[in-house]
């Protein structure tokens, strides 16, 4: 690293930690790499970084005081077994593949937001292979192949894009939307509307030849199903076993 970029995120750090004090919190038991994700999230500003910083602090004490959500309290969400959490991409992010013609727009959704939380921390924490815990990212798929109106579900999704934004900070390293019908290009615009920039240019559209052999090489074939042109089996994120342990500690 360059010395003075590091020099400069020596006192942002030494800044965001004084200011998280000065709010009231602690930041004593997270590392660098996690508060430097806050700090990247809002240019890294101090000020605004600790804020986020807090607010986050704040929603996950409230809405995952275990740490964790587990399969129980997401049953119904599971049973569908539309999220396929695969390997890791060429680069080290794990694969999360969501298969839309199998989601239906949820009817409780505080369940359907601990069921989120749940896929990020999960898809997060199975990227984790001896590295320092406060810089993985996820890579994401989303199959709209075989969608109907029943399916569309921009709340959800909206909702899922929201709470990276706001409470996984850097957590993104890209979004792949794939056989997307003209049936969802509306919606999507609409969802477009909630993205933040540094979000928006983070999603890609594949919709040619060239745009699918690009993914298929982004991602790596040992990662990739074999439906997507890569060698890998789809794998439920269910059927996936990791020991559940906060994240970011």
């Amino acid at each position: 690293m360059d010395q003075n970029l590091q020099e400069n995120q020596e006192i942002a750090l030494t800044k965001i930690r004084r200011s998280i004090d000065d709010l009231g919190s602690s930041s004593k038991k997270y590392g660098d790499a996690t508060l430097l994700r806050f700090l990247v999230a809002r240019s890294m500003d101090p000020t605004k970084a600790a804020k986020m910083f807090v607010q986050w602090e704040k929603w996950r004490a409230e809405f995952v005081p275990s740490g964790f959500v587990s399969e129980e309290e997401i049953l119904d969400e599971l049973e569908a077994r539309k999220i396929y959490l695969q390997g890791l991409t060429k680069v080290g992010h794990p694969l999360l593949i969501v298969k839309a013609s199998k989601h239906f727009p949820s009817k409780d959704q505080p369940q359907f937001k601990k069921f989120v939380v749940h896929l990020l921390d999960k898809t997060i924490a199975s990227g984790v292979r001896g590295r320092e815990v406060g810089n993985e990212k996820l890579v994401g798929l989303l199959d709209l192949q075989g969608i109907t109106y029943k399916n569309i579900d921009a709340r959800g999704l909206i909702t899922g894009f929201q709470f990276l934004q706001a409470y996984y900070p850097e957590r993104l390293a890209k979004v792949y939307l794939l056989n997307m019908p003209w049936i969802f290009v509306s919606v999507w615009s609409v969802v477009c509307r909630f993205l933040e920039k540094a979000t928006l240019e983070k999603v890609v559209i594949v919709s040619s030849e060239e745009d699918r052999q690009a993914f298929i090489n982004e991602i790596g074939e040992e990662a990739l199903p074999e439906e997507y042109g890569g060698r890998a089996k789809l794998v439920a994120v269910q059927d996936v076993k990791l020991n559940p342990q906060p994240l970011d500690d």
